[in-house]
């Protein structure tokens, strides 16, 4: 089935756009192609492979069920298939990154969910995505307002899927600094590093910074609507995870307030903060969509 883009603006001639003007960026511009569709080729490989002996996140632990992460296996035009991560909010709404569909370069076909699976290509409950939602703000390829919702049909929720909450009420004007948060992924975990075998979806306990000290790494890409966590010991996500969620865990269910959106050009374990779209700036549009 063919993805039907409701934002139709951002399908207009996007080999004119280019990437952000910072080396230091990494994720966005070309994703698909530079990082999806590798991910892709190597986890669907070695899924294919015997026991569960992977990793993923840099610096993560397995993670023993996200039940609010989804995978999402991404087609794209020519028939290739790229990787990336979302998060359930609702039963029948998944929320991205934007370049997991657009990324400047490469336009997704169609989406396949991967919901309530430690592995994107065995198990779970996989559906197709029946439309995509761009924030208007996004240019394909660039950083500022890289977020996007998929319409899906209704999920079922169980042990293995739930949603995360959306912030509300005093959270929504929580810069969150200092606070210990959690992404998980599955994309690789060392620099370098191929994904290894049966490739179970990881998590790691990160740390939000301001963005004025992203600032000092990013420079002024770093807008009011990004969130950036301390890439100090080398954590952080990497290749494969954009798109996933961040949350504060909780007892009950964990509240998103990030989704995972680039990392350092120098890469993962470079020490660099990992950037992530600030759900509390886009909390009417998500509700609206």
């Amino acid at each position: 089935m063919k993805l039907l883009f409701t934002f139709l603006a951002s399908l207009v001639v996007v080999n004119c756009y280019v990437t952000d003007v910072n080396s230091e960026i990494n994720g966005v511009y070309n994703y698909l192609n530079t990082t999806g569709v590798l991910e892709a080729e190597r986890i669907r490989r070695l899924e294919n492979e015997v026991e569960n002996s992977g990793q993923r996140i840099v610096g993560g632990s397995p993670s023993n069920g996200v039940p609010n992460q989804v995978g999402l296996i991404v087609t794209l035009r020519d028939g290739r298939q790229a990787v990336c991560g979302g998060v359930i909010y609702a039963d029948n709404r998944i929320l991205t990154a934007a370049h997991c569909t657009n990324d400047g370069v490469n336009i997704a076909r169609s989406v396949t969910v991967v919901a309530g699976s430690n592995f994107l290509f065995s198990g779970g409950t996989r559906i197709e995505a029946q439309s995509v939602v761009i924030h208007p703000g996004y240019v394909p390829g660039r950083v500022a307002f890289d977020l996007a919702i998929l319409h899906i049909p209704r999920l079922t929720y169980s042990d293995d899927i739930s949603p995360a909450f959306l912030p509300w009420s005093d959270d929504i004007n929580n810069d969150f600094v200092g606070q210990s948060v959690r992404a998980s992924g599955y994309g690789i975990t060392r620099d370098g590093d191929t994904i290894t075998t049966q490739q179970p979806l990881r998590s790691v306990n990160l740390r939000v910074i301001s963005n004025a000290e992203c600032r000092s790494t990013y420079g002024n890409v770093i807008q009011d609507h990004h969130l950036c966590t301390s890439g100090a010991g080398g954590v952080g996500i990497c290749a494969g995870d954009t798109g996933g969620p961040l949350v504060i865990p909780g007892s009950w269910r964990d509240t998103l307030i990030g989704v995972g959106s680039f990392t350092a050009g120098r890469g993962c374990q470079a020490g660099a903060p990992s950037g992530f779209i600030r759900v509390t700036s886009f909390i009417g549009w998500i509700m609206g969509n």
